[in-house]
């Protein structure tokens, strides 16, 4: 797997909702070798303050090798990131970790929560291009309210897809959650369900693919401090027993390897 460490040129910053963030960078050998599900590393600020790289889910990449992330600002590392501006160099690490596999077969159900439809775009855009796989994918997503949801449904439209859409408060699409759109849909075992977002969102559809005989993929989020497996703080438990790393394990596996808990 090629894997570059670059300072690239952050050429658009926007603001989607409150405290949500889309940047746009030049990066293009990591662009080009990224695949949906995987992650870059960036370091948010030019000193050591903070001293670690940040992860962040690929969010989008193009022919013309830019490639964007999708975060909320939470804290010192990404309200730093958010404050960059147009022009300024980010030192990138990546792509890192494993991605997800497209199905060869049937039909794919792409589900994402929050922050979790950054890597969303990403496959779904990967789907389009490969028309080898079949029907356009399926897509649902949810958010906390209408703010956060509507501009990041537009992306997914763009592509041609219809996406259903689950709000917290109600003010856009199902009152409620994902899981109970992905429940009205009445799937089978010829779809593959692909998932990110919080982890009892995950959980659940896991505990509904499992129920119903469909394969599911998951991206878990996790906190990293390295992004290669080096440092070890970002284990996730394994249904067999032990742990695996979601950087380098990961970030994407099996539903049913990983141990649920609802």
């Amino acid at each position: 797997m090629s894997q570059f460490q670059k300072k690239v040129e952050l050429v658009r910053s926007e603001v989607i909702a409150r405290d949500v963030v889309r940047l746009t960078l030049n990066a293009p050998e990591i662009a080009a070798a990224a695949m949906p599900g995987q992650f870059v590393m960036i370091q948010t600020a030019p000193g050591k303050d903070p001293l670690l790289r940040r992860p962040f889910s690929i969010h989008q990449t193009s022919s013309e090798g830019y490639l964007q992330i999708l975060f909320k600002v939470v804290g010192r590392g990404t309200q730093l990131l958010a404050q960059c501006r147009v022009g300024e160099k980010l030192s990138l690490l990546g792509p890192l970790g494993k991605g997800f596999v497209l199905c060869e077969r049937g039909n794919a159900c792409l589900v994402g929560g929050g922050m979790g439809i950054a890597p969303m775009l990403f496959l779904a855009s990967r789907f389009q291009q490969q028309a080898r796989y079949g029907a356009a994918p399926k897509v649902i997503l949810g958010a906390r309210n209408r703010e956060e949801l509507v501009p990041l449904i537009s992306d997914f439209q763009n592509l041609g897809l219809e996406v259903l859409a689950a709000t917290d408060d109600g003010s856009f699409g199902h009152h409620g959650l994902v899981t109970d759109v992905l429940k009205k849909m009445n799937i089978g075992p010829d779809f593959t369900v692909y998932s990110c977002g919080p982890r009892p969102m995950m959980a659940a559809i896991h505990h509904l693919c499992l129920k119903e005989n469909i394969h599911c993929q998951v991206s878990v989020e996790t906190v990293m401090a390295c992004g290669m497996g080096a440092c070890l703080g970002c284990a996730v438990p394994l249904k067999a027993g032990g742990y695996a790393h979601a950087c380098s394990d990961g970030p994407v596996f099996e539903a049913g390897e990983l141990l649920w808990s609802l």
